[in-house]
């Protein structure tokens, strides 16, 4: 039964970034806690799909308040999904989005693009380092590398990234292959990028705790005190994430 097949490669998958990305995990969630320490913000960008990485990190019962998921229009999937394809590929886009922002120097910028190839996210990574953000990329180093550049500049936007964290897809992100079927399906990007940015964020808890710092938590706004809470929250951080 493929499903079977399905789950087993998904727990090899997370076994496998459990063994290799611990190291990343910690630097990142020591980072990101460091920064939230001083005041910074973790800014999430994404296109396409991987804007759910930052939907993911935003606004959650349970996450970190600090966090900004930049939701540009222009490479969402709603309303027109071929247009998030067409818009990752251009130049000259990224400025006009992150001057929408409200970055400052010692803020955080967590990058995905599984392929990594297109011309957007290296611009963002770019105009994000030049603003003095340390840079986050989560990818996938097996895709990555079986993949040519479109920016001009013939460079990754992970060459620019700090930090790499490897969700270990193959190229093409789809793992699973069945006899009288050209294509392969199934995806594995998605489950392992959530669970590696969910473990960074329980780590970088565990820091600010250990350092003596209360962090900064979302509740369920169906709890009976959850409005209560958001509410001093979103009052506090509406300044640095306009999003809120």
């Amino acid at each position: 039964m493929l499903y079977k097949e399905y789950f087993g490669n998904i727990q090899q998958l997370l076994n496998q970034a459990l063994e290799t990305q611990g190291p990343a995990i910690e630097k990142a969630s020591r980072t990101i806690a460091d920064s939230i320490k001083n005041g910074g913000v973790l800014h999430m960008f994404g296109c396409g799909h991987s804007q759910m990485f930052g939907m993911e990190m935003f606004y959650r019962a349970g996450g970190l308040v600090p966090v900004n998921c930049i939701l540009s229009p222009q490479v969402s999937l709603y309303p027109h999904a071929h247009w998030s394809t067409f818009s990752e590929r251009m130049t000259g886009l990224a400025e006009e989005i992150l001057s929408e922002e409200k970055i400052k120097p010692g803020d955080i910028m967590l990058i995905t693009s599984i392929a990594g190839r297109n011309a957007l996210p290296y611009e963002i990574a770019l105009g994000a380092k030049n603003r003095g953000c340390t840079l986050i990329g989560l990818y996938s180093k097996a895709f990555s590398s079986s993949v040519t550049p479109r920016h001009p500049s013939g460079h990754f936007y992970h060459e620019l990234c700090d930090i790499l964290l490897d969700v270990g897809c193959e190229p093409g992100d789809a793992s699973m292959s069945i006899e009288g079927l050209d294509s392969k399906f199934a995806p594995t990007s998605s489950v392992i990028g959530f669970t590696i940015l969910e473990s960074i964020e329980a780590q970088v808890i565990e820091d600010l705790v250990h350092d003596g710092y209360t962090p900064p938590l979302f509740v369920s706004g169906n709890l009976d005190k959850g409005d209560e809470i958001i509410k001093k929250y979103v009052a506090q951080y509406k300044d640095r994430i306009p999003g809120l």
